[in-house]
Order: C-alpha cells, then structure tokens, then sequence
C-alpha cells in the first residue's frame, strides 16, 4: 500500500459516527482549522479539525437545548463537505462517505476503566469505615463534605473556563477527472463566522504541500500538487 493510500485509510479512522466522544483534546488556537488532505489517483481523502469556538461559539459543556441545537447544526453541516471545502467542479467530485462528531476533553478517566475501578474500590473502602462504628467522626466527616461541596463548585467553575472542544471530521471523495483538480473554494469562513483561517496540507504521490487560507483568501490553489 502506498504511503498516500496508507493516509487514505488512516484519515478515515479519525472521526468516528456522528456522536460526542470523550478524550483529551490538545491546545489549540481559536479561530484556527488544520485540512489534511490526501489524493490519490480519483480519490481524495480530507480530515479536518477546528476548535469548538470557531464552529459554534463556545467550548463548555452544553447544557441548554439552544447549545445543543447548535452542536447538532454544526455536525449536520460538517457533514456536508462540499458546501465547505468545495473541489474545482471540472474535477467532477462527489462524496462517498462522511464523518463528524464534537469532541471535548472532560471527565477523560476511562483508560482501561482503571479510574472506575479506583472510584468503586474507594466507595467499598468509605462504607467499611462507617460501618466500623467510628461515630466520633461523623460531624467532622460532614464538616470535610461541606468543604468538598465547595471544592467541587471550585474545580467545576475551573474546568469550565479552561475546557477545550473540538469539532473534527473525515470525508471520503471519488473525481471523475482528478487531473483538474486544481482549486479548492473554501466557503467554510462563510458558514462559520469565528473561523479566522484554515492551515491545510495535501499529501500526494508528488509529496507534501502546505497552505494557509483565511476568509480574505479563501482559496487553495491546488495546481503542481499532484
């Protein structure tokens, strides 16, 4: 398999069916996407990433069912590829297949399912305290859950400012007539005004290639890549 075909089938891998994932998302800049794309013979292979600012706003944890209907117009946007990242129409593109999903960091302790298993062995050891009789230590064991209560309220305000989301997405195109394929339109800024620029790289059998694109700019000339 070739390395362009390997990135092909590994970009497919990236986002899973359309659904919140939990895991730890790396700092990233707000207002900017990375594009990844790879061409191969008739088929193109895109992986896309942006943080949640850029699609929809904001990246605490949605809560109201305005939030929500955000996050799913945008997955169902994100969907659409072409009315995005929009190849030249000589090239005859079509989609075959389409991925996207919000993906956020917190609450990221299910590895192995080690962390829940810590949490249940520490619930069993709580309940054989009690049940030891110890009542001299009830009102200081209230006292401490007051405290935790406080505590929580703290850590919960904290990782609310500092989550991070990110929407990511994979697409699976077929062109009849990839040799003109020399332009990728990038109505994406239009659709998502706090997107400021996109970072894209096209991998083909000719090498590796890199752009920046931004809303004044929002075009990728694509000719000599491939």
């Amino acid at each position: 398999m070739s390395r362009v075909a390997s990135l092909c089938a590994f970009a497919l891998t990236l986002a899973p069916a359309v659904s919140a994932e939990t895991r730890q998302i790396d700092a990233h800049e707000h207002g900017t996407g990375s594009l990844n794309i790879a061409i191969e013979d008739n088929l193109v292979v895109m992986e896309f990433e942006a943080p949640g600012h850029d699609i929809v706003g904001f990246e605490y944890e949605a809560t109201s069912d305005e939030d929500r209907a955000k996050i799913e117009q945008a997955v169902a946007a994100l969907a659409s590829p072409l009315a995005l990242f929009a190849p030249s129409e000589a090239a005859r593109c079509t989609v075959t297949e389409a991925r996207a999903s919000l993906l956020t960091d917190q609450e990221h302790h299910d590895e192995d399912g080690r962390d829940a298993h810590d949490k249940d062995e520490d619930h069993h050891e709580d309940e054989h305290a009690h049940d030891e009789g110890e009542d001299h230590h009830e009102d200081e064991h209230a006292h401490d859950e007051g405290e935790d209560h406080h505590e929580d309220e703290h850590a919960h305000d904290e990782d609310q400012d500092s989550s991070h989301t990110a929407f990511e997405a994979a697409y699976r195109l077929t062109c009849d007539n990839p040799e003109k394929l020399t332009r990728l339109e990038l109505p994406y800024f239009q659709s998502f005004p706090n997107a400021e620029k996109l970072v894209v790289q096209v991998a083909t059998d000719a090498g590796a290639h890199a752009f920046e694109a931004d809303r004044d700019a929002p075009t990728v000339d694509l000719r000599g890549t491939h």
